[in-house]
């Protein structure tokens, strides 16, 4: 048996739970369908999601067709919580991309396709909802093609779509329409179908699977989540033509903490998706650890529990397991090697500061971020001076979810200032400063600390490193040294994170036994600062490159909008329906224009922008 690793990834309310309880319902893993409106749904099993009748955490759930296992993982549609879409496509194998019949394409599904298609993720589209009142086929296919990808070919057809006696026919292979579509992205199918012999239906089932595993192509299925037409047919589609990656077994295992889930009792579980090798119950490992800084640190662990989703015995390669025990476990924690990927959405720009609103919470509102940050490390929780704690997050939705998840979960009531655009300082030159005194009147530490301060290149965060011989100070004080320095950078002389800067220990020294570790932790900052102040920085905000697609009437006033919002055009073109407008504007701004844009386009504009770098905004 071997397994595929599937995600089902939609705009928000397009039937993705409804078709993963579908899916889990036809093959035998739950007894009853579960249903969002009622809240009783196999993977929206949080209070929260089950309240909102949202997705926020993905969920794994499993079933089997035939020798195949099939993971299912349910991801998040709403925007705000982007980042569990992102860590669940690192484990992906292929994805389901739902549509709704009745809503087509919307700005999520566009984001979602443009990233999988960066990817080259094998990718199926399903189209649910054909049973809705208004729901569309040929038109909704013109406009996956226009607005998706052109490469895309129905293997099924509708009658009676719109109507509840709608119903999913298979298309035959021997169809000259897919022909060809498939003669876009290959060559082959293409020299047969202007040269002859036009190609057989076994052609065509061979160059569909492999395009669709190379994710150049990718077929569209028709159906209903919520009657089951069509279903199987996907599920047919799932099995042929997604293959699972490739494995090695025997050797030392490798993979990926995805997800991290609290449990009760306080005990947490992680899950890991295994690519080579194997883990067995209670067996001691070591995940590596990417540091905000850059630098790499190991997480020693040791599951008390092993569950295989969908299965038992040891986690073999290709497979997901949940891990309970482990509790320094965090999302992003890597089993063997440790490699560098780039992310493929936008990193949360809006910060906010969040604090107890009875004081006698605030210590508890610290202790219960905690566990949060490790199941979303992009919220990036770090204090501040004034008691209160700075968040990252994407969006309003995260916010109101998180004060219901500490009222909810730790009975702590949070107040949450308004979200604002987070802004960045870079060094503007090079500075030094020096501490020599083995005794300082004015801050009372045995130390002696010289740094310089200088910029580094962009895209590397921040970088600690030594002029000085290693063994000049005890290795608890370097430590302190450099962890004092990065902690110090997250507010730099406009009150910003500094980022991409390279600090290096020029001088150093101590009184033994009088100098301890809290002699360097206090004396770095106030050397840092000075080096800091020497060399300057320079603030700089970020910036988003934007597509707008806006009916034909609608350019001139959402173009006026654009130019008064401070944005850069890069390109209009027209269409026979729309205009599209690309540029770049200042991510503070972009929440305005997505608020207005509805009103400007009389409810059809789209918008979708990502983060696209960032923008001197001022010297210092």
């Amino acid at each position: 048996m071997h397994t595929l690793n599937i995600g089902i990834l939609a705009h928000v309310d397009a039937g993705k739970t409804s078709l993963t309880e579908r899916l889990l319902f036809d093959h035998g893993a739950i007894d009853r369908l579960g249903s969002v409106d009622t809240g009783d749904t196999r993977t929206d099993d949080g209070a929260i999601e089950r309240q909102r009748g949202i997705t926020i955490r993905s969920a794994v759930a499993a079933f089997t067709v035939g020798d195949t296992r099939i993971n299912l993982i349910d991801t998040p549609g709403h925007s705000d919580f982007i980042a569990e879409v992102e860590r669940a496509l690192e484990v992906l194998d292929g994805a389901v991309l739902l549509l709704s019949a009745v809503e087509g394409v919307q700005a999520q599904t566009r984001v979602l396709m443009r990233t999988l298609r960066r990817l080259r993720l094998p990718t199926l589209i399903f189209v649910n909802k054909i049973d809705r009142a208004g729901a569309r086929s040929e038109g909704l296919l013109a406009d996956i093609r226009r607005r998706l990808t052109p490469y895309v070919a129905p293997l099924t057809d509708v009658r009676g779509i719109g109507t509840a006696r709608a119903r999913v026919t298979r298309r035959p292979f021997e169809d000259r329409r897919l022909a060809e579509t498939l003669a876009e992205v290959d060559p082959d199918i293409l020299a047969a179908v202007v040269d002859g012999p036009e190609p057989t239906a076994d052609d065509l089932r061979k160059t569909l699977a492999a395009r669709t595993a190379d994710g150049s192509f990718h077929p569209v299925f028709f159906g209903s989540a919520l009657g089951g037409q069509g279903v199987a047919e996907l599920v047919e589609g799932v099995t042929r033509l997604i293959p699972p990656t490739p494995t090695t077994h025997g050797t030392e295992p490798r993979g990926t903490v995805f997800a991290v889930r609290p449990g009760p009792g306080g005990e947490r579980t992680a899950y890991l998706r295994l690519y080579d090798g194997e883990v067995t119950e209670r067996q001691r490992i070591t995940f590596l650890r990417r540091q905000a800084d850059g630098r790499t640190s190991e997480v020693p662990a040791r599951a008390t529990r092993l569950d295989v989703i969908g299965g038992s015995g040891p986690l073999t390669a290709g497979n997901i397991a949940a891990l309970t025990g482990p509790t320094g476990l965090r999302v992003g924690d890597r089993l063997g090697e440790l490699t560098d990927r780039s992310p493929q959405f936008a990193p949360p720009t809006l910060e906010t500061l969040v604090s107890a609103r009875h004081p006698e919470q605030v210590a508890r509102l610290r202790s219960a971020l905690l566990p949060l940050a490790d199941q979303d490390p992009l919220i990036h929780a770090r204090p501040t001076v004034a008691g209160a704690t700075a968040l990252l997050l994407y969006g309003e939705v995260q916010m109101e979810v998180l004060a219901v998840t500490l009222a909810q979960d730790f009975g702590i009531e949070a107040e949450f200032e308004p979200g604002r655009v987070r802004f960045l300082e870079r060094p503007r030159g090079v500075g030094e400063a020096c501490d020599e005194n083995p005794w300082h009147d004015h801050t009372r530490y045995w130390a002696t600390i010289g740094l310089r301060v200088e910029p580094g290149p962009l895209g590397t965060g921040g970088v600690f490193t030594y002029e000085t011989e290693l063994g000049a100070l005890p290795r608890a004080f370097h430590q302190a040294i450099e962890e004092t320095v990065h902690a110090s950078m997250r507010s730099g002389l406009c009150g910003a994170a500094v980022t991409d800067y390279r600090v290096t220990l020029v001088r150093s020294g101590y009184a033994a036994p009088i100098s301890t570790a809290a002699h360097f932790r206090g004396l770095t900052p106030i050397v840092l600062r000075r080096a800091l102040e020497q060399a300057g920085t320079r603030l700089y905000e970020p910036y988003h490159a934007f597509e707008a697609e806006v009916p034909l009437d609608a350019l001139s006033p959402v173009t006026a909008q654009l130019a008064s919002a401070g944005a850069e055009f890069t390109g209009t073109t027209g269409g026979s329906t729309a205009w599209l407008i690309t540029g770049e504007l200042a991510a503070r701004r972009v929440r305005e224009i997505e608020l207005r844009l509805p009103g400007l386009t009389h409810g059809e504009g789209v918008w979708w922008s990502r983060l696209s770098g960032d923008r001197e905004l001022s010297s210092r």
